[in-house]
C-alpha cells in the first residue's frame, strides 16, 4: 500500500474550508439522488457480470478521479491524499440476517476488477465475521446496498468520529418510472474533505459513466 501524499497547505485552495469544517464546525453532509440506469441495467441483463459489482466499480472509478474523495489524515492530523482507494462493500448472509464487509483492490479495467471481486461474494455469502478478510486497508471507502427498498433520502449519523474523511455510499433498489430505470444513490461525506460542488460533480460523472455502459462487456451467448 502506497503511503498517502501530504497536501501542500500553502497552495491548497480549500485550506480554510478544511480547517473550518474540521475544527470549528465539524460536520458531514449527505446527498441522495436518483441515477438513470436504464442503459446500464439493459447492458447487464445481456452480460454475465454482476450488477452490484458494476455499481461498485463505477463509484470507485469516479472516486479515484478526484483527490477530495481520496483524503485521509496523517498521524499529526494533517490532510493527505491516497494515490488510490479501494472499495469495501457489504455481503448479506440471509440465514443470519447479518452482513459482512469485504474489499477488493480497485482496477481501472472493469473485467479485471470483476474477476477479483466476484468470488468474494460467493466465498463470504455465509460469513459469520464482520470482516472475514481481516481489517480492511486504511485506503478503502465503504459501499452498502439495500436491494430490498428504494428511497429518496438516506443519512448516516457518524458519532464522535470526525477523522473519517472517506466517502460512504448507499445503493437502493431499482425503480421504474415513465419507462426509465432509476437507482437511488446516497452519498455521505465529511465537509472538511469536499463541498457540495464536488459531490454534485461526482454524481454527474457517475451518471455519465452508467449512461454509456460499453465497459460492462462479457455478453452471454
Amino acid at each position: 500500500m502506497d503511503a498517502p501524499i501530504p497536501v501542500d497547505l500553502a497552495r491548497w485552495p480549500r485550506r480554510q474550508h478544511f480547517e473550518h469544517y474540521r475544527h470549528r464546525v465539524p460536520c458531514t453532509y449527505s446527498m441522495t439522488v436518483e441515477v438513470d440506469v436504464t442503459a446500464f441495467a439493459a447492458a447487464l441483463r445481456r452480460s454475465r457480470r454482476k450488477s452490484y459489482l458494476a455499481q461498485i466499480w463505477a463509484l470507485a472509478t469516479v472516486v479515484n478521479r478526484h483527490e477530495e474523495f481520496r483524503m485521509c489524515l496523517t498521524a499529526s492530523g494533517a490532510p493527505a491524499v491516497w494515490p488510490v482507494v479501494h472499495p469495501s462493500f457489504t455481503v448479506f448472509n440471509p440465514d443470519r440476517e447479518t452482513f459482512a464487509a469485504v474489499w477488493a483492490p480497485y482496477d481501472p479495467d472493469f473485467g479485471a476488477f470483476h474477476d477479483t471481486a466476484a468470488p468474494l461474494l460467493q466465498v463470504h455469502a455465509r460469513a459469520t465475521e464482520f470482516f472475514p478478510q481481516g481489517q480492511p486497508p486504511a485506503n478503502t471507502f465503504d459501499v452498502s446496498s439495500l436491494p430490498w427498498a428504494s428511497f429518496t433520502g438516506f443519512n448516516l449519523n457518524i458519532g464522535g468520529d470526525q477523522d473519517h474523511l472517506a466517502p460512504i455510499f448507499t445503493l437502493g433498489r431499482y425503480t421504474e418510472r415513465e419507462g426509465r430505470v432509476l437507482l437511488p444513490l446516497a452519498v455521505q461525506i465529511h465537509h472538511a474533505a469536499a463541498d457540495g460542488f464536488h459531490s454534485a460533480r461526482l454524481v454527474g460523472e457517475v451518471r455519465d459513466l452508467v449512461a454509456d455502459p460499453s465497459w460492462v462487456g462479457d455478453e452471454g451467448s
